[in-house]
């Protein structure tokens, strides 16, 4: 806290991106920070506070991204409230920093509510939406560091340029899936806008947040849905425990109908550093890829 309130009076460190040198750029997520870093090259250091396997809904700031934050010319998060409890301190830092919302880009009627106020903050799952997201980080580095204004612009044009081309490749795998088999059921409700912008139905335990609660009527009634259904295989999420999405198979087992687990998909975290699946597009590629050999049956299930 008190690295907080140096920084809120500005008394912390300023970074290196105003005099001249690289921008100290600090991200909330995996997601984020991928993102920034293909925008601003070597222009920027990017750091991201949450690794793999890290929930955004329950996260808490350690000293450690006390200090990230504190060292930054810019802050970068997701918004919708999708940082949880780390929102507050967010938004007092924007008192001493630039601290910038990267869904601010998006228009308003595509952001998704389960209800009037509560809007889904998974945006990254619609991978033209996430464009929105990206050229806000281009506007944002661009303002603070506008002799290389055009750098910005050209790497974010060729990152954009891929991201569309992701989206084509996930709108042809997805579609190739049998229509009555387009059901995707995991554990947290995070891939609305994956749903919405591939055909696919979405399931989900809990809601949006791992922060919400989930009972026994909550578990008996997707457990009911997959019977109902016929659903063959169900999904784990990589920065939510199993426990719950295998609570809901070992009940529709105990009333006859088989379910499997189609794969590991990526939610709010990415993967490794190192990995495919540590980038945005590898880990969105390794979602498509598993969710359609799953549902169409190439996986042997």
């Amino acid at each position: 806290m008190l690295l907080l309130a140096q920084a809120c009076s500005g008394a912390g460190d300023a970074g290196t991106g105003e005099s001249g040198g690289e921008l100290a750029v600090t991200a909330t997520t995996g997601m984020i920070a991928d993102a920034a870093q293909a925008v601003g090259g070597d222009r920027v250091r990017v750091a991201a506070l949450m690794g793999p396997g890290v929930d955004p809904h329950l996260y808490k700031a350690s000293h450690g991204d006390m200090v990230k934050l504190d060292q930054a010319d810019i802050v970068l998060y997701g918004g919708l409230h999708l940082e949880g409890k780390m929102t507050e301190v967010l938004h007092k830092l924007g008192r001493s920093r630039t601290v910038v919302a990267v869904t601010d880009g998006i228009p308003q009627g595509k952001v998704m509510e389960t209800q009037p106020g509560s809007p889904d903050p998974h945006v990254w799952f619609d991978a033209e939406l996430w464009m929105h997201a990206v050229e806000k980080i281009r506007d944002t580095f661009a303002a603070k560091d506008p002799e290389h204004a055009q750098a910005y612009k050209e790497r974010a044009d060729a990152y954009l340029a891929e991201l569309r081309s992701l989206h084509q490749y996930a709108s042809a795998k997805l579609a190739s899936i049998p229509e009555q088999q387009r059901v995707l059921v995991t554990a947290h409700d995070a891939f609305g806008y994956f749903g919405r912008a591939y055909g696919l139905e979405v399931k989900g335990l809990q809601g949006m947040s791992t922060a919400s609660e989930f009972g026994s009527r909550d578990v008996a009634a997707l457990r009911d849905f997959l019977v109902d259904n016929n659903i063959p295989a169900v999904f784990v999420e990589s920065s939510v425990p199993r426990k719950s999405i295998e609570s809901v198979m070992e009940g529709a087992g105990r009333m006859g109908h088989k379910v499997v687990i189609g794969g590991e998909l990526f939610s709010d975290a990415l993967g490794e550093k190192g990995t495919p699946e540590g980038t945005y597009i590898g880990m969105f590629r390794h979602n498509v890829d598993t969710i359609a050999e799953a549902l169409k049956g190439e996986n042997g299930l």
